[in-house]
């Protein structure tokens, strides 16, 4: 019955639901995963007003094997690449870290820097997740990992790679010329296949400019767009942990696929009204689902296992933190208040410096038109005097 219900949600929605900024492949698959968000967040919220064991047992009704605590897996341990001690295979620490997540990595950031389009920002999301790790593993095993697996094979191969790629793709969509023509009036079957893969391109394209120093509405919103991603990265990892879902479960790559889809739209409705807000008058309907259900994701986690959350986070994680956002506060004052101020004073003392001279230039002009004046009346009143003796 409930599939049902969520089945003729989903029709409804995908015939009367509001088009999107995409219209490829077509505007209802876009609709389709519109509605997706929808059921997925009242889902969220259902699983959120459980207690914490029905809750956990809930997802046996989806999967009977679920419902059982797992352990978690350590990618820590001994750290050497090429290990003397194990004669039969010294690099046993390098295969065991090559396993489905390396490529998952890869593709996961080749598709985030397709949303994003910015190499600026897709790097420091990605290294702003690694220090993540770094100050979280006393809460989740699975994030203590070697120094190597976190800066050579995650940061550098797997996702400085796939950013590459990805901007690559997007060099490539930005040069594409988009000259779309019927299927039926292209005469050769080459270009009727051509034009069918085409299909599943965008059908215009918009360069992303963020320019998060221009000003501060800007900048917020950047800064913004980069915490809602890493809070995304993270819940994945302790959706499952709080759930009892192993990491190859199919239900943990279903969320990435759905996060894949909506993922692009709500970053051209933010994109959208940060850089035409007069005309884009209130944010997307799928950037403020996404948003809704992060943060439902979020609270999932603290409902179910404060403890975890709660754990004390060492000093030296909590200096280094503490140092970075005073940098950026103090950046952020610099740059907005600060600088501003700065200029405004100087241009305000410039024009006060250039006005005595105006004001001189325009005096000595006075003085010279009223000479002038004075010199043609005197000349004429001694006309009048010549002409009256």
């Amino acid at each position: 019955g409930i599939v049902a219900s969520i089945l003729v949600f989903l029709c409804f929605g995908v015939t009367q639901a509001k088009d999107g900024p995409f219209t490829r492949p077509h505007p209802a698959y876009w609709r389709f995963w519109l509605c997706v968000s929808v059921v997925y967040e009242l889902f969220l919220i259902f699983i959120l007003f459980q207690t914490v064991h029905d809750g956990r047992q809930f997802m046996k009704y989806i999967d009977p094997k679920l419902g059982v605590p797992l352990p978690e897996r350590d990618y820590g341990g001994n750290c050497l690449i090429y290990d003397p001690g194990n004669v039969t295979d010294p690099f046993h620490n390098l295969w065991d870290k090559m396993d489905g997540f390396v490529p998952a990595h890869f593709l996961g950031w080749y598709i985030k820097t397709l949303m994003i389009r910015d190499w600026w920002m897709c790097m420091i999301i990605s290294v702003m997740f690694e220090f993540l790790e770094y100050s979280l593993e006393h809460q989740l095993p699975n994030f203590s990992e070697c120094w190597w697996d976190h800066w050579i094979m995650d940061v550098l191969l797997c996702n400085g790679l796939g950013i590459y790629c990805g901007m690559k793709t997007l060099a490539w969509l930005s040069m594409k010329p988009y000259q779309w023509q019927g299927l039926w009036n292209i005469p050769t079957y080459k270009g009727k296949i051509k034009r069918i893969a085409f299909q599943f391109t965008p059908y215009s394209w918009v360069k992303f400019e963020w320019r998060p120093a221009s000003n501060l509405r800007r900048w917020l919103a950047v800064l913004g767009i980069i915490f809602m991603f890493l809070l995304a990265e993270l819940n994945t990892f302790y959706l499952k942990f709080v759930l009892w879902m192993p990491p190859e479960h199919y239900l943990v790559l279903l969320r990435l696929v759905f996060f894949v889809n909506v993922g692009g739209v709500a970053m051209r409705e933010i994109y959208d009204f940060m850089d035409d807000p007069k005309f884009h008058k209130k944010l997307g309907q799928q950037a403020w689902l996404v948003s809704a259900i992060t943060v439902t994701e979020f609270l999932i986690v603290v409902k179910y296992d404060p403890h975890t959350l709660m754990l004390p986070i060492p000093f030296s994680v909590m200096q280094c933190w503490f140092l970075g956002i005073l940098l950026i506060l103090i950046w952020t004052l610099w740059r907005f208040f600060i600088h501003d101020i700065t200029l405004r004073y100087k241009e305000t003392r410039r024009r006060k410096q250039e006005a005595p001279v105006d004001w001189d230039r325009q005096l000595g002009n006075g003085s010279t038109a009223a000479a002038s004046g004075r010199s043609k009346l005197n000349g004429s009143s001694e006309t009048l005097r010549q002409r009256k003796s």
